[in-house]
């Protein structure tokens, strides 16, 4: 095995250059995760540590390379062989945080809830404190699953919607409040996710970062000019050509409870201005999304192993599949 290690040496006033990975640094006597320190209100010299693991000489090896385990503006891709599990549990269980996972079970979709808690409990941030949120229109249908010690749910009432599309134009409207009513409160960081998926392997702490993305599977090996973003500049999603990374998935995001609050709330701006102009973006709040993360960069970058989808076949650089999108009949659970 072949260790890595990068150290990078941070100082200067409203310093906000780092390499985002959840290992320790010190600070004022306090040793903390990487994630969680806030470099633009202190002046001080950091020392991070950004840790990748993997075989010297394997073909595992040549697709990290080949795909990448950083991104130009220094944020971690996470994949497997890039973190240790037990030196990240080591970090994080003694912090003792609270991480909130919000999905929305509107309709039909309800009936992927069950799956979606039980995998969860089997796979999802194992030994840490869950507070799932659901937002539903049927609170009463919310299935029973036993939870682990730490892991609790809330069920939070949306209204039906009459078009699919309105579920997802209203979520970031629904999570931002929820974040600054409740959610903020009680927990550290936030993961929101779809419910029509199932986790099939460890998704764990090294997802945690200060605003975190998950590289879309559709769109991993595209070109920048073929990427689904808003064209018409009439929207405020409109990305213009020479604009862009990544296609981000919309059905994965988060981060610290701050971050993924002004995270919302913009999206939310901008899709009611856009509302008002008659406008509905390509691709909904995942429109936004994506023009949102190419102004304000993510930290960490989830690759497609925390994103699959049954509808596509498995490739061969794709170790571990940790969440997936099931197959489902879109006519048969989406409104009209």
């Amino acid at each position: 095995m072949l260790n890595l290690l990068f150290i990078v040496l941070l100082m200067g006033k409203q310093s906000s250059f780092l390499i985002q990975f959840p290992f320790v640094v010190q600070y004022k006597d306090k040793i903390m995760p990487l994630t969680i320190c806030n470099l633009s209100s202190h002046n001080f010299m950091l020392i991070s540590i950004f840790y990748i693991i993997f075989s010297q000489h394997s073909e595992r090896s040549k697709v990290l390379l080949q795909h990448g385990v950083v991104t130009s503006w220094l944020a971690p891709i996470v994949w497997e062989g890039t973190f240790d599990s037990a030196v990240i549990d080591g970090i994080y269980k003694p912090l003792n945080v609270t991480i909130a996972t919000t999905v929305f079970a509107v309709g039909k979709y309800i009936t992927y809830l069950k799956d979606f808690l039980e995998s969860a409990e089997k796979h999802y941030m194992v030994g840490y404190n869950i507070n799932y949120y659901i937002f539903t229109d049927q609170p009463e249908n919310i299935p029973a699953v036993t939870l682990a010690a730490g892991r609790s749910l809330w069920s939070l009432r949306v209204p039906a919607f009459n078009r699919w599309q309105e579920i997802s134009l209203q979520r970031m409207s629904f999570i931002r409040k929820a974040i600054e009513e409740q959610i903020r409160k009680e927990a550290s960081f936030i993961f929101c996710l779809d419910v029509d998926m199932r986790f099939d392997n460890h998704w764990g702490a090294e997802a945690l970062g200060n605003l975190v993305a998950v590289i879309h599977p559709w769109f991993y090996q595209a070109s920048r000019d073929s990427f689904p973003y808003e064209r018409r500049p009439e929207s405020l999603a409109y990305v213009h050509a020479d604009e862009g990374d990544f296609y981000y998935g919309g059905a994965v995001f988060g981060g610290l409870i701050d971050e993924v609050y002004k995270l919302t709330g913009t999206c939310e701006e901008h899709l009611v201005i856009d509302k008002g102009k008659d406008i509905e973006a390509v691709w909904q709040e995942e429109s936004h999304l994506n023009w949102y993360f190419i102004y304000n960069k993510p930290t960490k970058l989830l690759s497609m192993e925390y994103l699959w989808s049954d509808e596509k076949v498995k490739i061969t650089e794709l170790k571990v599949v940790r969440l997936s999108t099931i197959k489902k009949n879109l006519a048969a659970v989406r409104p009209n």
